[in-house]
């Protein structure tokens, strides 16, 4: 596994649109999952979100967007999910290609509907992703302070502790300061 590697962003809300701009102020490209041609077709013409934190401006030519989930799968090696916990299975049913080898990152607050698991438990037991290669993201912050560049904190949190501080260095910026921590579930309940 090579980490970060290729980074994915996965969902296309103002989180996600706020750690998309983290990720490329260090990253060349990104692959970009957006479940909505319309919505791809409108960033592309626009050059930022059209729903979410449009003062964010974007390079474009620096994003390989897509509405397929597993094309976007097999091309990253390291997958931020950032959609509302409501919806993750919904997004996930559509995925065909294995995830158990790549470095997997939730920024979902809450809990897995029906399931009554946090998002790590639930990539961990429905997906087999060892736990080494699940991370969190967790604030104190907000995706408008993100998009502003305020000063802003991002916990890590992995519980292969290597593995979180390589991908704290690629969020790391001159307005992102991160911490990391081997406590996932911790993190994830805190969040939730």
């Amino acid at each position: 596994m090579k980490l970060p590697g290729k980074i994915a962003i996965m969902g296309g809300g103002s989180w996600a649109t706020a750690i998309a701009k983290i990720v490329l102020a260090q990253a060349e490209s990104i692959n970009w999952y957006m479940r909505r041609d319309d919505r791809i077709e409108e960033f592309k013409r626009l050059g930022h979100n059209p729903a979410y934190l449009t003062s964010v401006r974007f390079e474009i030519k620096n994003i390989n967007f897509s509405s397929d989930i597993n094309k976007v799968v097999k091309e990253s090696d390291t997958l931020i999910f950032v959609t509302p916990s409501p919806y993750l299975k919904s997004h996930l049913k559509k995925l065909k290609t294995k995830i158990k080898d790549k470095f997997i990152v939730t920024a979902i607050k809450g809990i897995v509907p029906d399931e009554n698991l946090i998002v790590s438990d639930y990539f961990h037991q429905v997906y087999n992703v060892p736990e080494e290669n699940i991370a969190v993201i967790a604030g104190p912050c907000h995706a408008e302070e993100v998009a502003l560049e305020r000063l802003s904190y991002l916990t890590i949190g992995c519980k292969d502790i290597d593995k979180a501080k390589i991908f704290a260095r690629q969020l790391a910026g001159h307005y992102i300061k991160t911490s990391v921590s081997p406590d996932v579930a911790g993190i994830e309940y805190a969040s939730v």
